[in-house]
């Protein structure tokens, strides 16, 4: 990515409207810096509640990113999907390049890049998708060669919009346990990677502070995620021989209806207007505290090697 960006006149940077904090890349902010950035933040039809509070938190999120424009998209909404193209229309226009314009789209695993891409390639050009996506991250594996997404308009001397697709970029640390979480229920990571019983107890932890009710035809309310699961499993049928309830399977259609908006629409992240600068500061504190391991570990092997060198 580094080296294109030269040729890169845009960067799209997507991240998940549930978790605006933890699908944060440092990595982006020290690769991309300099250059102009349109942050959008996807799903957030999976987030939102259509309350007041999205427009409180949304305000907060945007003040995070100033001078840089966000927007918030469902690109399953066509208008969601014009704001995005439009605003990468004007970047074009401002730049009056003779041989087009081409932008990039980067963003963690599975936060629908290509998704994005394709949907805005539908809206600019008519045309159908061109990048492959999947419910599970990793699907898109190399960086591509630029996708039209706006053809050029000889008439007004607009040349076309290229958007070059990029493999998801996974964060370099996760700062804790919960962090963890929330992007594996997300879907940013796979989910053969956390035991899907353990991913289904912290979903049911976050639903029940948002409402029991939403497993009330499964479960009265409960804390007990086996207990819950084997209700699951006997109200929709998911047994093993001899009717053992197969709680994995429970678990994994739980959280894939989590992910569907079907047991609740929620953000994972409390979004506050400290709430960027806690983040950062805590990422200096987890770099800091892996340097001081590696300086500690090389010095440690330093000192094998003369032991081994003195009994030689």
């Amino acid at each position: 990515m580094k080296t294109m960006l030269s040729q890169i006149d845009l960067i799209i940077e997507c991240r998940d409207y549930r978790v605006p904090l933890t699908s944060r890349n440092p990595l982006f902010e020290e690769s991309l810096a300099g250059r102009q950035r349109l942050i959008v933040y996807t799903k957030r039809d999976l987030g939102s509640n259509g309350k007041a509070a999205d427009v409180e938190r949304e305000a907060i999120i945007s003040r995070w990113h100033a001078p840089s424009l966000v927007l918030f998209s469902n690109h399953k909404e066509r208008k969601d999907v014009r704001r995005v193209l439009d605003f990468a229309k004007q970047t074009s226009s401002d730049r009056m390049s003779l041989t087009g314009s081409r932008m990039m789209i980067v963003g963690m695993p599975n936060v629908g890049k290509s998704s994005l891409l394709n949907a805005l390639r539908h809206e600019g050009v008519g045309r159908g998708k061109v990048a492959q996506t999947g419910a599970q991250p990793g699907v898109t594996r190399k960086i591509g060669s630029g996708v039209k997404i706006e053809d050029p308009d000889e008439a007004e001397g607009k040349e076309g919009i290229y958007l070059v697709d990029t493999p998801g970029v996974f964060v370099p640390y996760v700062p804790n346990a919960e962090a963890m979480l929330k992007l594996a229920l997300c879907g940013s990571v796979k989910d053969t990677i956390i035991p899907p019983t353990t991913l289904a107890d912290y979903l049911l932890y976050r639903v029940n502070h948002v409402s029991p009710s939403l497993y009330r035809e499964y479960s009265p309310p409960t804390n007990d995620i086996v207990s819950l699961l084997e209700a699951i499993a006997r109200k929709t049928g998911r047994l093993q021989k001899g009717g053992v309830p197969d709680t994995e399977s429970c678990a994994l259609w739980m959280v894939q209806r989590w992910r569907n908006g079907l047991w609740g629409r929620f953000v994972l992240d409390e979004v506050t207007e400290d709430g960027l600068e806690r983040m950062e500061m805590e990422e200096r504190s987890v770099v800091g505290s892996m340097n001081q391991a590696r300086k500690k570990d090389k010095e440690l092997k330093r000192e094998k090697s003369k032991m081994r060198h003195a009994m030689g």
